[in-house]
């Protein structure tokens, strides 16, 4: 599967790429659905995630296990930058960041596992993944907080099914804290939709991460949506009782979906 991301990883950087070129002054400078983040800021991240990827020698991409800590560092340096300067960066490392998640796609390199900070450990091949699902989410829902055209970018089905498996892969670790402080009832999880499919959240055996596999769950609630409202609720940028149908809802089932939050 992310082989696959990588191509939609490109049409994602196709998208960013005549949309940035398209901002105006005004644009560029509004507030984007990120905290304290105009829409240049959000830019500079983008460019920033495939600059450290690419080169992680040449910028300061942080050093805490916190990958939204780290995620400032770059972009608080970049602050004064012109836009001309982000555009090249973007540019620049958007190519050669894509390059590199490509080699990451064979063996030996694609099967290792690295630690990632609070994302988990992961192995090198999903990285793809991980930039598309960074990509979609910025530019339709942070982005697209300030500026319709970018709200309105298509909901192509390769995109979502690499984010969607990146969301996914991410949940036991990413939310193990919340999850850990929850009653350990399964739930359903049901995406309509390009990239959709079902799958259950259910919790280990004792002292281990919980889980998620394909399929469904007798008995256990059910929660729908689309892969494109989870991008945004599965992020908190939304709250999921706005966004999803829940079906046989318990409290404890509701606790299991607010324990939710992918980085």
């Amino acid at each position: 599967m992310s082989k696959n991301a990588v191509g939609a990883l490109q049409a994602e950087v196709a998208y960013a790429t005549a949309l940035i070129l398209s901002l105006t002054p005004d644009e560029w400078a509004a507030a984007s659905g990120c905290t304290d983040w105009r829409v240049q800021d959000v830019v500079c991240h983008m460019a920033s995630v495939f600059h450290t990827i690419a080169d992680p020698s040449t910028i300061d991409g942080g050093s805490s296990e916190d990958a939204e800590e780290n995620a400032e560092v770059p972009v608080q340096a970049r602050r004064d930058w012109t836009t001309d300067q982000v555009i090249a960066e973007y540019a620049e490392w958007s190519a050669k960041g894509v390059a590199a998640l490509t080699a990451l796609q064979d063996p030996p390199m694609a099967d290792a596992v690295v630690p990632l900070g609070n994302l988990g450990s992961h192995p090198l091949h999903i990285l793809a993944n991980a930039i598309v699902f960074d990509h979609y989410c910025h530019l339709r829902h942070d982005i697209g907080a300030a500026l319709p055209r970018a709200a309105g970018l298509p909901h192509d089905e390769a995109p979502l099914a690499a984010t969607l498996e990146w969301m996914l892969a991410g949940v036991p670790q990413m939310c193990a804290p919340g999850l850990a402080a929850v009653e350990p009832v399964a739930v359903n999880l049901a995406f309509s939709g390009p990239g959709g499919g079902s799958y259950v959240l259910a919790p280990g055996e004792p002292g281990e991460l919980w889980t998620v596999t394909p399929g469904s769950a007798s008995g256990a609630a059910t929660i729908s949506s689309s892969v494109h409202d989870f991008i945004s609720w599965g992020t908190k940028r939304a709250d999921w009782r706005t966004m999803t149908v829940a079906d046989e809802l318990t409290p404890a089932a509701a606790a299991v979906i607010d324990a939710l939050n992918v980085i």
